[in-house]
C-alpha cells in the first residue's frame, strides 16, 4: 500500500504493507525518511527524522514531551521542515505547524508540520519513539538518569548482601520503600497507554496519507480480540510444594500456565515436571539460583550461561524470566531462549523500576519480549498490603478494551498473602469470561509472533489477504479514524490464503 525510502519500523510492528525503493533516498535530504501511498506517487507523503548510522540531525534533542496528549519520550528534531531541506523535495509549499510538541513545561520546542500538498512531516522517528519506550531508554534521561543510576547501585548492594538477611527483614525494608514511595507521572500505573495511542495517532497519519483506510495485522490470530497468558515463578522449595494451591483452581477451569523454576536453588523431580507438562502447562527457567546476578554484567553471564542452557535444554524449556525481572536490553538476547518475559509494562514497585509501556509483544534483536501486564500477586498482596483484586479487576478490563495482552506472574511462594487466593480465583473466572479472548502459553504466543512479523497483507483479486506463515490464521484489521472507533476494535477481515 505505500512505498518508502527507508524502512519503517511502525509499519513493520503492525505489519502494514510498505515497500521500500531505496532509490528515493537519492533526491531526499540527509537524515529524512519518506513515504507515500504507492498508487499516488505524486500525492501526499509522509516524512520524519531519522538516524544515519546512529547519528541524529543537528537540532535533535532528546527528552519527554507531550505530542496531542501523548507521552513522547524520544530524540526530537526542533526545526522545521526547510531547516532540514524538505521544501524542494516535496514539491509543495508553504509548510506551517500543524501539532505541536511540548516540553514538561508546557512549553513548544517542536511541531507536526504540514503543507499545502497534504505531506505530513513528524519532527521524530516513529521507529525510536517505540524503542526508547520498550527498552526503558527514557529512564536514562535527565535527573532520572541519576535516579536510575543510583538505584542500580542500591539494587546491587542489595542483592550481593541479601543472602545474611533474613526474610522478614527483606519484607521489611521493601514495605518501607513502598510506603515512602512517590508514584511517577510516567508511566502511569497500574495503567499506561501513550504508547499504544501513539501507535493509533500513527495509524491515522498513515490513513491521511493514504486518503482511504490502512490496513495491517490484528495482533491476534483466528479473530481472538485479546489475549491472556498464565504464568507462576516458583522462588523456593517451600514454593514448589505449593504449586497445586495454584495449579488446581487453574486445572478445574480447563486453563494451562508456565511454571518457571530455578534450577539450582532447589530439587525440580522429573515426576513433577512430567505431571505438569501432561497437563499441557509450560516450564521456563526462572534464573539460575534466583540471587539477581545472572544480568549483572556480561561476564557473568557468560559465566553462567553454559548451566542455563544445560537446565533449559534438560527441561525443554524456550522462555526465560529473570528473578525479580532484573533485566538488560543489551543481554537478554545472548541468553538464548525463544522468549524472555522479564519487561514490565509499568513497574514502579520492582526492584528496578520502570516499564516498557505496552501491553503487546516486540522484538528485542531476535528474541520475542512477552511483557508482564499485570502488577504481581507479590506486589500487591505482600508489599502494598491490598487484601482484594480489585487492581487486577480493573486493570483486565482495561487491556481488553485495547486489545491488549493479559499476562501475569502469581507465585505459589506467596499463597499465604492475606486475600490472594480469593482474588487470584476470581480473576481466573474473569477471564474465562471472555469468549473472544485468546488462552496460549507463552512459547505459543512466541511463535505466533514470529510467525506475524513474517507476514503482511496483501491485495490480491479476491481482496486483501494474508501472506506469510500466519496465513492461515491472522487477520486483517484496518486504522478507523473514519469509523470513529477504536483502530484495536476496527471489524477485522478472515484471511481468504
Amino acid at each position: 500500500m505505500f512505498t518508502s525510502s527507508v524502512p519503517f519500523a511502525f509499519a513493520d510492528y503492525m505489519r502494514v504493507p510498505v515497500v521500500v525503493d531505496h532509490t528515493m533516498r537519492r533526491n531526499l535530504p540527509r537524515h529524512v525518511g519518506a513515504l507515500h501511498a504507492t498508487s499516488s506517487p505524486l500525492g501526499p507523503r509522509l516524512l520524519w527524522v531519522h538516524p544515519e548510522d546512529g547519528r541524529h540531525a543537528p537540532g535533535t534533542h532528546a527528552g519527554r514531551h507531550t505530542l496531542a496528549g501523548i507521552d513522547l519520550a524520544s530524540p526530537v528534531f526542533t526545526g522545521s521542515p526547510e531547516e532540514i531541506g524538505c521544501r524542494r523535495w516535496t514539491g509543495g509549499e508553504g509548510w506551517r505547524p500543524l501539532t505541536p510538541v511540548q516540553n514538561l513545561h508546557g512549553v513548544t520546542v517542536a511541531q507536526v508540520w504540514t503543507n499545502d500538498q497534504g505531506s505530513l512531516f513528524l519532527p521524530f522517528d516513529p521507529g525510536e519513539a517505540m524503542s526508547w519506550l520498550w527498552s526503558e531508554r527514557y529512564t536514562t534521561l535527565g535527573s532520572a538518569g541519576l535516579r536510575s543510576r543510583l538505584r542500580h547501585l542500591a539494587v546491587t548492594l542489595y542483592y550481593a548482601i541479601r543472602p545474611a538477611l533474613p526474610r522478614k527483614l527483606q519484607l521489611l525494608l521493601r514495605r518501607g520503600h513502598a510506603a515512602r514511595q512517590t508514584y511517577p507521572e510516567f508511566p502511569g500505573w497500574p495503567e499506561e497507554h501513550s504508547l499504544h495511542d501513539l501507535y493509533d495517532w500513527l495509524l491515522d497519519r498513515l490513513e491521511d496519507v493514504a486518503g482511504e483506510p490502512v490496513p495491517y495485522l490484528h495482533p491476534w490470530p483466528n479473530g481472538h480480540t485479546s489475549a491472556f497468558v498464565l504464568t507462576h515463578d516458583v522462588e523456593t522449595a517451600a514454593g514448589r510444594d505449593a504449586i497445586e494451591v495454584l495449579r488446581a483452581p487453574e486445572r478445574s477451569r480447563g486453563l494451562r500456565s508456565s511454571w518457571n523454576l530455578v534450577p539450582e536453588r532447589y530439587e525440580v523431580a522429573d515426576e513433577l515436571l512430567d505431571q505438569l507438562r501432561s497437563e499441557g502447562c509450560e516450564i521456563g527457567v526462572h534464573g539460575l539460583r534466583h540471587d539477581g546476578r545472572d544480568l549483572a554484567s556480561k561476564r557473568m553471564l557468560r559465566k553462567r550461561l553454559p548451566a542455563i542452557r544445560a537446565w533449559a535444554d534438560r527441561w525443554g524449556a524456550v522462555g526465560f524470566r529473570s528473578p525479580a525481572t532484573q533485566r538488560s536490553w543489551e543481554l537478554m538476547p545472548l541468553l538464548g531462549f525463544a522468549y524472555d518475559s522479564s519487561y514490565t509494562d509499568s513497574a514502579p514497585h520492582e526492584p528496578r523500576p520502570g516499564g516498557c509501556c505496552t501491553y503487546l509483544p516486540f522484538f528485542i534483536d531476535d528474541l520475542v519480549e512477552l511483557p508482564l501486564t499485570l502488577p504481581q500477586d507479590h506486589t500487591l498482596f505482600d508489599i502494598l498490603g491490598m487484601t482484594d483484586g480489585s487492581v487486577w479487576r480493573s486493570k483486565v478490563d482495561a487491556l481488553r478494551s485495547r486489545g491488549g495482552m493479559v499476562l501475569m506472574i502469581a507465585h505459589p511462594d506467596y499463597v499465604d498473602c492475606p486475600g490472594m487466593l480469593p482474588a487470584w480465583e476470581a480473576l481466573l473466572d474473569q477471564l474465562c469470561a471472555d469468549a473472544g479472548a485468546w488462552h496460549a502459553l507463552p512459547r505459543e504466543v512466541a511463535a505466533w509472533w514470529r510467525r506475524r512479523a513474517e507476514s503482511v497483507p496483501t491485495l490480491s483479486a479476491a481482496g486483501w489477504v494474508v501472506r506469510g506463515p500466519a496465513g492461515g490464521e491472522a487477520v486483517v484489521a484496518w486504522s478507523s479514524s473514519r469509523t470513529g472507533r477504536p483502530a484495536q476494535l476496527a471489524d477485522v477481515a478472515l484471511p481468504h490464503d
